[in-house]
């Protein structure tokens, strides 16, 4: 496999002779990635997997738009993020996902990176950390699928994304879960986070789930009333059931939602996920817990 004295080593003319496609792959790359929902270099984990899906989107050319081979190659894509098969021995995959994944897209065998990924169901009550790269894939997926903001009800296109300042945000708030004596360990995993807006996120707060649904119905002074029957279809797009939220049923809402989300990642990599593999909370786990600040931080307020 080439490595990366190999491509120090690359004569001048080699260089000038696939400068323009080696170009055109990274733009497609960023079109590609877009169209997944990922907006920024921050919410890429594995930057490097970018490489290989660009050399692989210059190698098949306009064959990439069409619909069969996009759709495979979001699948090796995702098959990479939950995997986590791009956090070691880097060079060897990238060189082996662009000999293997352009042939399997024209009709040969499956690449190896789907073939190893593997996925544990109780790795989503681990993912805490914005480093990991599941805890970014399952945000990007909600909004690929549709995720539309509580508030506003619009979709988290490129636009609104920066306009509203969209991040990841508690759904049982961190503060209600304090108050209930819950352990970070289990509120602060990704089954609890979804993408929302910056206001939406404000009008959240840290109160009772309950208590902000029925605020959000009931509307105020900036913000108009909403009907329940919207709502719920709102909360429902990012794979939440309404009537838990509103019970403020805590576990219950965590069981629920991790079959959902194992849903989602297994139609986004066509893998099933064996659901006998769970061997606890503490087993994979992220080295920290996702701080509060961090979030508040790393959110920008909406432009006006």
């Amino acid at each position: 496999m080439p490595n990366r004295a190999a491509i120090l080593n690359l004569p001048l003319d080699a260089y000038k002779k696939y400068e323009s496609l080696v170009e055109a792959g990274f733009v497609r790359a960023a079109k590609f990635l877009h169209r997944l929902h990922i907006f920024r270099v921050f919410d890429l984990r594995y930057q490097s997997q970018v490489v290989p899906l660009a050399a692989i989107l210059a190698d098949l050319g306009d064959a990439c738009e069409h619909e069969t081979n996009h759709a495979k190659l979001v699948r090796w894509y995702w098959n990479g993020v939950f995997g986590e098969l791009y956090g070691s021995t880097v060079e060897s995959r990238i060189g082996r996902d662009f000999l293997e994944v352009p042939p399997w897209i024209r009709g040969g065998e499956l690449p190896t990176t789907i073939q190893e990924s593997t996925f544990r169901p109780d790795r989503l009550k681990t993912m805490r950390m914005r480093l990991s790269a599941a805890y970014k894939g399952v945000n990007a997926l909600l909004m690929s699928v549709g995720a539309i903001d509580w508030r506003s009800g619009q979709k988290f296109d490129h636009t609104i994304f920066f306009g509203e300042a969209v991040d990841i945000h508690h759904i049982f708030p961190k503060e209600w879960c304090l108050k209930q004596d819950l352990k970070p360990e289990v509120f602060d995993s990704i089954i609890n986070k979804t993408p929302l807006a910056y206001r939406t996120n404000r009008i959240i707060g840290g109160a009772a789930p309950s208590a902000y649904l029925a605020k959000m119905e009931a509307g105020g002074a900036e913000s108009p009333a909403i009907d329940q029957a919207v709502l719920d279809s709102h909360l429902r797009s990012h794979l939440i059931e309404p009537d838990l939220l509103r019970a403020d049923a805590f576990e219950l809402f965590m069981q629920d939602r991790q079959t959902r989300l194992l849903r989602l990642i297994e139609d986004a990599t066509g893998q099933k996920i064996r659901r006998d593999t769970e061997s606890g909370v503490g087993v994979g786990a992220d080295a920290e817990t996702d701080d509060e600040t961090m979030e508040s931080e790393l959110t920008m307020e909406p432009a006006e």
